[in-house]
């Protein structure tokens, strides 16, 4: 399969049926250069309206998964941080899982970009830093807590030190470590299996795991018994229920 479209400063592949993988491709360190936004905006936009897509892998290439804004550019044209925030929010908005695959620097914009991410697993190369308070700015002050914990984000966030992809693993920003050549072939992996899965439920479940942390238990269980009762009447529901019957192995279509 693996077919490539090249954007510039985007990669968009397809290693395997219903799986994308977007690469960031800015060296030296994937900077969140304005061109850069509008090409990966542009590619979840097209991404995002492919009915067949169950799984996103989002990556970068070199010795960065994305090092933040670009801060040279930013002063010559100024920063606009509400446009990184909607690019941000394109990718935790996107409908079908995604799997940050942090292959190096992952740093301040980038950290943020990794945190709007379903899953993360990271290379033993990877790096994470929190550098808002390094460059007298702020960011990741809402997500990291909500993953980490208060205690752990906090002293993320007012150190600004780097913490290397183990630490990650303990405190629960990532998943999953794993030898830097093994990163693409773990996250592809991964993308299959959460890719074999009923789509409708996946992306279900997404959605009501993103607002976990913002309803009460009643809103949460209205929700729940609503989106119960939709997926009951779906096709896939019936083909895992005849699949089990008959000790099978059920094919999804997302209906």
């Amino acid at each position: 399969m693996s077919e490539i479209v090249d954007t510039g400063c985007v990669r968009i592949i397809r290693p395997a049926p219903h799986i994308v993988r977007i690469e960031l491709d800015n060296p030296p360190m994937n900077a969140l250069a304005r061109k850069l936004r509008a090409q990966l905006r542009d590619a979840l936009a097209a991404v995002r309206t492919d009915a067949e897509v169950r799984c996103l892998i989002l990556t970068g290439t070199g010795r960065a998964f994305c090092a933040g804004d670009d801060l040279k550019e930013a002063m010559e044209q100024g920063q606009d941080f509400a446009d990184l925030c909607d690019l941000f929010n394109a990718v935790e908005d996107f409908p079908s899982p995604v799997i940050a695959a942090v292959n190096g620097w992952c740093v301040g914009g980038g950290l943020e970009l990794a945190l709007c991410c379903d899953i993360r697993i990271a290379s033993e190369e990877a790096r994470f830093t929190a550098a808002g308070v390094n460059v007298g700015l702020m960011a990741s002050t809402y997500r990291l807590p909500r993953i980490i914990g208060l205690g752990r984000a906090k002293a993320m966030l007012l150190t600004g030190s780097p913490h290397d992809a183990q630490t990650a693993e303990r405190c629960g920003l990532v998943t999953a470590v794993v030898p830097a050549a093994d990163l693409g072939t773990a996250a592809l992996t991964l993308a299959k299996t959460i890719a074999s899965r009923a789509p409708l439920s996946e992306r279900a479940v997404k959605r009501a795991a993103n607002l976990a942390f913002d309803v009460s238990r009643d809103e949460a269980d209205a929700g729940a018994i609503a989106g119960f009762a939709e997926l009951e009447r779906s096709d896939d529901h019936r083909e895992a229920l005849e699949a089990f019957s008959n000790r099978g192995t059920p094919v999804f279509w997302g209906r």
